[in-house]
């Protein structure tokens, strides 16, 4: 049942390794596929090609002035321009509102950037010829004027994207950039609810979009312990699963467009496909400088926001957890939904993501978002990909490598971060 605060999801926008359209990842995962390829990216004390593959995508006319900016937007920021791009597509260009009502939040999770890659060239340039591994400064300096990308430190911002949809879609209302880790998607969209339930806005964009798939990064994250050892290769990631070991990086970009019930009306659209019941962020440990996890990283959240809506667990058809493949990350966050659940447990499906598209970073939670709508309106969610059997004491929880039928239309999709930062929005499918 929709509740009166509900707000109104009119688009949708999402790229990933599965496909370039919100339809052809739904399709996708329908089918059990994963886009977790080998990259070849060389070799290095964990499996660095265990990424997933990289998505070029179609940009659009604009005029000549915006489109010479389109060189600020480094590999992610142009997964999420093209996220956005699909959501907007959603509702038309004849909405009627105006610029100053139009909000914009976009939350970045990226890395694209991260290392010294832009230098290569030119510092292969000055060894060649020398005889030796020695770098000439002189002739160092000279090639970094030719070979080096003049606008390397500004392609590392992380509000570009924020910029450069604010001035092509003309996004004049309120506005921030976010720059999280997992759950920034869901604080753009909470953002972004907001502006509309308080009468900031007609309409509002939350965009999320991560690349983690840089060889830096790979390492960073292997040191924190959080990769999987890729034994197995793709079917590796095994979220939920007794045998987890981690997650395996992977890319793109997430758009959803919330509207007024004003614009609704204005529009002529008949029936939005779902709606935004509410929202809940949390912190779930007392240091923000910890990287374990709280023995219930998410039990909060969830909570709060079925309280927000005013519905139990029962009164859901599915619930989507983070999912991230770690060990004590998974096992906290099944104690969790255990104790949200309650006598729920046996009648509500669980259903981990993640295993199709890799970690995406703050893409990720409205990703899943975009896909439990597509399979909640067909009332059965596929199974998690690759889970066969979850530590004994989680047994009464409903997870299943098979399809599942739903009882109800309304889902809560969770989310959380290193430090215990906790994001979970429900959602009403029409």
């Amino acid at each position: 049942m929709i509740n009166s605060d509900a707000i109104p999801l009119v688009g949708m926008g999402l790229i990933t390794s599965l496909g370039r359209q919100t339809a052809e990842n739904h399709e996708a995962v329908k089918e059990g596929r994963t886009g977790i390829r080998h990259l070849h990216r060389g070799e290095g004390p964990f499996h660095l090609q265990c990424g997933a593959p990289s998505l070029d995508p179609v940009i659009p006319p604009m005029p000549k002035k915006l489109h010479s900016q389109m060189k600020f937007l480094n590999r992610g920021a142009r997964l999420g321009f093209h996220a956005a791009l699909e959501a907007l597509s959603c509702l038309g260009e004849d909405h009627g509102v105006p610029p100053e009502r139009r909000a914009l939040f976009v939350a970045s999770g990226d890395h694209t950037q991260a290392g010294c890659e832009f230098m290569l060239p030119a510092m292969k340039d000055a060894i060649a010829g020398s005889g030796s591994s020695r770098i000439d400064q002189a002739k160092l300096n000279q090639c970094a004027m030719s070979r080096v990308n003049p606008f390397f430190l500004l392609d590392s911002l992380q509000n570009n994207l924020f910029s450069f949809l604010s001035a092509h879609c003309q996004f004049m209302g309120p506005n921030t950039s976010l720059a999280s880790f997992s759950p920034g998607g869901g604080h753009a969209l909470e953002l972004a609810a907001r502006s509309i339930r308080f009468g900031q806005a007609d309409m509002a964009l939350a965009v999320g979009y991560g690349s983690w798939i840089n060889e830096i990064s790979l390492y960073e994250l292997h040191g924190l312990g959080l990769l999987s050892s890729c034994r197995h290769g793709a079917a590796s990631y095994r979220p939920l699963d007794r045998g987890r070991d981690g997650f395996i990086a992977g890319e793109g970009g997430a758009a959803l467009l919330l509207v007024s019930p004003r614009v609704v009306k204005e529009a002529g659209l008949q029936s939005p496909p779902a709606f935004l019941q509410g929202t809940g962020n949390c912190i779930e440990t007392a240091s923000s400088h910890s990287i374990r996890v709280p023995r219930d990283v998410t039990f909060r959240v969830m909570q709060k926001t079925l309280e927000v809506c005013g519905m139990n667990a029962e009164d859901l058809g599915c619930l989507i957890p983070h999912g991230s493949g770690s060990r004590d990350g998974d096992r906290s966050e099944l104690n969790s939904i255990l104790k949200v659940l309650g006598d729920a447990a046996k009648k509500v499906p669980v259903w981990g993501l993640k295993a199709h598209t890799g970690h995406m970073g703050a893409a990720s939670d409205l990703a899943e978002i975009i896909l439990g709508i597509e399979a909640v309106r067909e009332q059965r969610i596929p199974g998690t990909l690759h889970f066969e059997q979850t530590e004994p004491e989680f047994l009464p929880l409903r997870i299943s490598s098979a399809p599942q039928r739903l009882r109800r239309s309304s889902f809560l999709s969770v989310s959380y971060g290193i430090g215990g930062q906790s994001s979970a929005a429900v959602i009403e499918v029409k």
